[in-house]
């Protein structure tokens, strides 16, 4: 670069486009800006051009020296080994495929392992390999699921790149890591980014505060609700569903009376899911005055009288007076009662009868369908494993399913509730009885890897549908899901799958191969997941 354009730097053109244009006219009729007129015009242009080309390539817009950033704060996790390292740095490079079993080839989808490979890794306690953090991050922007384990196996490095970086800001958002964030015991910090923060920072802030320390975070919101916008309101409120306590009582019996419905309703529910609570036994007056056993017939009949109207009581403690289209309103008004009255209450209230007894009792005009509907949702809403068992049933019952349970979605709620291994045990039986079509999100809410019932029962259904010539793409959803859940341990059993079955005359064309094919994926699917758990178990000294 010449003398001449270097010091008249400052006044060069701001824009390409300028450049170019001048270029176009000629530099006998526009003279480059901070350059004399004359046979050095085009000289200068040339120089300028070069210079707004580096500036371009460089990424960053001229500016004044900024201050060099901090120091990338230490780690103090052990490092991976480093066999592990490679396997995270072949994992961050797959692109995502076809999600879940439905692409073709026996080669593992390795985008899917990584949330496994992630959650691993943080239950071992290593730091992420500094090189490997931006992907981490890319990754972890573009899977909203991926975000928690990322960022925690991330760790404090993830949130001193996400400051320099505006796309990986997110990271801040989801951790509460701001420029600004207050340790633990900064309470002067907490309350002043309390205040004073972005909406985002303050959600994480009462989120974090709230899992540590349940009444600092209810004494937090309460000091500022009645300033808050309703949308704020409801979102801050929810938070109180983490370490929900009777000591949380006082603050939502007021937010009963908040002028948003939304927030009632919230408030409302939360305090349903306290069964000794105020709420609640109003809750089980109302529903029991409309809900009696009834002996003059031939066999105790479980006797509905619904709700005639929705009182200004009934509204406050969160019943939604219009009911939805198609809908009617009294069996909209009976369903809120029973969902939210305490379940323990029934058996009082219904002669002394178990869950299940109150379950296999037939009830009167039709009603047996929202009465048990109702119990369902209380059930999950209550964590009550007693009532969820009664009204799931039998596995092996012939209508796929409990007396109460109305919807694949809502027995799977229902095993949420249970402990994994009755779970396991629960779902295997169902899988064993009605098959897989039916099953696939059941086995969603089962604990991975999946228990040897389940791995059992999935691999035994497929081996089964496989023999039959079922339509083999029909099954993908759960092939995907068992490269993902099936224990490891289970591959041996899958050797003898391998091969290309003869395909019964009515079976679908190409069954066979696809058969194959998909098991082999399965099989080292689940090699590789034990290779990758063997990479992050350190040697013993």
């Amino acid at each position: 670069m010449s003398r001449t354009t270097a010091d008249a730097d400052p006044s060069l053109p701001d824009t390409w486009e300028e450049l170019v244009t001048t270029a176009l006219l000629g530099t006998d009729r526009r003279t480059p800006a901070g350059a004399a007129p004359g046979p050095r015009a085009p000289l200068a242009l040339l120089d300028a051009a070069a210079l707004a080309t580096v500036r371009r390539r460089a990424g960053l817009r001229p500016a004044p020296a900024a201050p060099r950033p901090e120091r990338a704060p230490e780690d103090p996790r052990p490092p991976l080994p480093p066999a592990a390292a490679r396997r995270l740095a072949m994992l961050l490079a797959d692109r995502p495929g076809t999600p879940g079993g439905g692409r073709r080839g026996a080669a593992p989808d390795l985008m899917e392992l990584l949330p496994q490979w992630l959650a691993a890794a943080n239950a071992r306690g290593f730091a992420a390999p500094p090189a490997a953090l931006p992907a981490l991050l890319d990754a972890a922007r573009g899977r909203t699921d991926l975000r928690p384990a990322a960022l925690r196996f991330a760790g404090p490095r993830a949130l001193w790149l996400a400051r320099l970086n505006p796309d990986w800001r997110f990271a801040l958002r989801s951790t509460g890591g701001g420029p600004s964030a207050p340790g633990p015991h900064d309470k002067d910090g907490i309350r002043r980014l309390w205040r004073e923060g972005l909406f985002a920072e303050r959600v994480a802030l009462l989120a974090a505060l709230r899992s540590r320390e349940p009444a600092a975070a209810r004494d937090l919101l309460a000091a500022t609700w009645a300033t808050e916008r309703a949308e704020d309101r409801l979102m801050f409120l929810d938070s109180l569903r983490t370490r929900l306590s009777p000591d949380d009582e006082p603050f939502l019996e007021q937010a009963l009376a908040d002028r948003s419905r939304n927030v009632r309703a919230t408030a409302a529910e939360l305090l349903s899911s306290l069964p000794g609570s105020a709420l609640a036994e109003r809750m089980a007056v109302r529903a029991g005055a409309c809900v009696a056993v009834d002996h003059t017939g031939d066999v105790p009949t479980i006797a509905v009288e619904a709700p005639h109207e929705c009182d200004a009581g009934m509204e406050r403690d969160g019943v939604v007076a219009k009911a939805p289209a198609g809908r009617g309103e009294r069996s909209w008004w009976l369903g809120q009662l029973v969902e939210a009255a305490p379940l323990d209450s029934w058996p009082r209230r219904l002669g002394g009868r178990t869950p299940e007894e109150i379950v296999a009792l037939p009830v009167a005009d039709d009603w047996q369908a929202e009465l048990h509907a109702a119990w369902c949702r209380a059930a999950v809403r209550q964590r009550n494993a007693a009532w969820s068992r009664a009204l799931l049933g039998e596995p092996s019952a012939p209508e796929a399913g409990g007396p109460g349970a109305v919807s694949l979605a809502e027995r799977a709620q229902l095993l949420g509730t249970l402990e994994a291994g009755e779970r396991a045990r629960w779902v295997a039986g169902f899988i064993e009885t009605h098959g897989l079509s039916e099953a696939f999100q059941l086995l969603g809410v089962c604990a991975v890897p999946w228990a040897a019932p389940v791995g059992r029962a999935v691999v035994d259904a497929l081996n089964i549908a496989r023999d039959a010539g079922s339509y083999p793409w029909s099954f993908s959803g759960v092939m995907g899901l068992a490269e993902r859940c099936l224990d490891p341990s289970e591959s041996g059993r899958l050797d003898a799958l391998l091969a290309i079955p003869d395909e019964p005359e009515n079976a679908s064309p190409g069954a066979g191969g696809y058969w194959s094919e998909a098991f082999q994926r399965l099989v080292t699917t689940l090699r590789l997941r034990a290779a990758m758990l063997t990479e992050l178990t350190p040697p013993s000294p």
